[in-house]
């Protein structure tokens, strides 16, 4: 039995004012090839906390998230659960050649996600070699994010983490401002405390109190517990374990 969440609600996006356009797979798409992909496309809306798909269940569709995050989840056989990835603004879903989900996909905010049809959005890629390639582009950012983030998970202090965290977002919603990472960022956080020492495998209170300690060391400044500015980003990432000329997933 397919488990797509069927309290989801569709919703109604124009391309043209689309925020991902310069970031998602169809970002070199030319205007006849958006519109062969606005005939099986829909996009989809979730609240935060329910699931997209579950592991195992079969899916018809690939696409991207349009707002908010949802989080890669993995289930043991005794119940456990351990977060292995977030889906940002711009990220991809699903596998083409794939018949089922490998992860439960949990929108962890409030989601709004842009679909397509598998079957029609494979046979587009066989079609239109530059889509394949802006797939297969994403793919290796993708691998090399989650090789980065071994190193978080398995090295960083807990400052480190936050810091890290929080430059992966800074640099995301940088990117999807066309905004220079040498600017002032100004962003609001995504993510509860909660969820972040979920991701981070920290408890709430060292997330609280590691915040805190940027905050009073200057290094962000916060407006209630999610409005976050950044005065200097080189600052984060050396904070981060990072350099200034990379190191940083984006």
């Amino acid at each position: 039995m397919n488990k797509l969440n069927v309290e989801s609600i569709h919703v109604s996006q124009d391309c043209g004012s689309c925020p991902i356009k310069h970031r998602a797979v169809c970002a070199r798409c030319q205007p006849d090839e958006l519109e062969q992909l606005e005939g099986i496309k829909y996009y989809r809306s979730f609240e935060a906390g329910q699931t997209v798909i579950w592991s195992g269940d079969r899916m018809d569709f690939v696409g991207s998230v349009v707002s908010g995050i949802a989080s890669l989840t993995q289930t043991m056989e005794d119940g456990r659960t351990q977060m292995v990835g977030l889906l940002l603004p711009s990220d991809f879903v699903g596998r083409p050649g794939r018949m089922t989900a490998a992860y439960d996909v949990v929108a962890t905010t409030d989601l709004v996600m842009c679909c397509f049809r598998k079957k029609p959005f494979e046979q587009m890629m066989e079609d239109t070699p530059h889509l394949a390639q802006r797939l297969l582009e994403m793919t290796l950012d993708e691998l090399d994010a989650a090789r980065e983030w071994m190193l978080v998970l398995g090295r960083k202090t807990a400052r480190e983490k936050i810091a890290s965290l929080l430059s992966i977002i800074a640099r995301r919603d940088a990117s999807l401002n066309l905004q220079g990472v040498q600017d002032l960022l100004v962003f609001d956080l995504p993510l509860t405390r909660e969820a972040m020492a979920d991701y981070l495998g920290l408890t709430l209170e060292t997330v609280s109190r590691q915040m805190s300690a940027l905050k009073r060391d200057g290094v962000i400044k916060l407006e209630g517990k999610r409005h976050v500015t950044i005065p200097d980003f080189s600052r984060l990432l050396n904070e981060a374990g990072d350099d200034a000329d990379g190191g940083v997933m984006v």
